[in-house]
This record gives C-alpha cells, sequence and structure tokens, in this order.
C-alpha cells in the first residue's frame, strides 16, 4: 500500500492510498520441506495447496464504499 502524490492543480478526486498483490510466488522460489498443507477439499477450494501461496481474489465490484 502507499499513498500517491496529489497534485493541488488535479482536477480528479484525490485517492487516500493504492494497493496492489504481488503473487508471494515470486518470493518463494523452492518449496521448503515439511511446509503445513490444506486438506485436500480445502485446497481445491482455495487453489493451492499450501496455505503460503495462497492470495484470496477480492473484486473491486460490491466493495464497501467504491463505485461499481
Amino acid at each position: 500500500m502507499h499513498v500517491p502524490y496529489r497534485s493541488p492543480c488535479d482536477p480528479c478526486p484525490p485517492l487516500p492510498f493504492k494497493t496492489y498483490v504481488v503473487p508471494p510466488n515470486q518470493f518463494i522460489v523452492f518449496q521448503p520441506p515439511n511446509w503445513p498443507q490444506y486438506p485436500p477439499e480445502q485446497a481445491l477450494r482455495c487453489g493451492t495447496l499450501w496455505p503460503a501461496l495462497h492470495s484470496p481474489y477480492r473484486p473491486r465490484r460490491g466493495r464497501e464504499g467504491e463505485a461499481t
């Protein structure tokens, strides 16, 4: 999360902050031994076997306080 620059001459309403998601596989380059794992049913729902690589998708639409 970071706070973008706000120009005094900008005609648009300022954004309080911006966020972005960096995929966890950018930081975990190999599978460590004895890593905790989800049970098979939950792994299928999450799309990954390992909790450290789970990054849930939060769509912008429908978030409280944001336009749709």
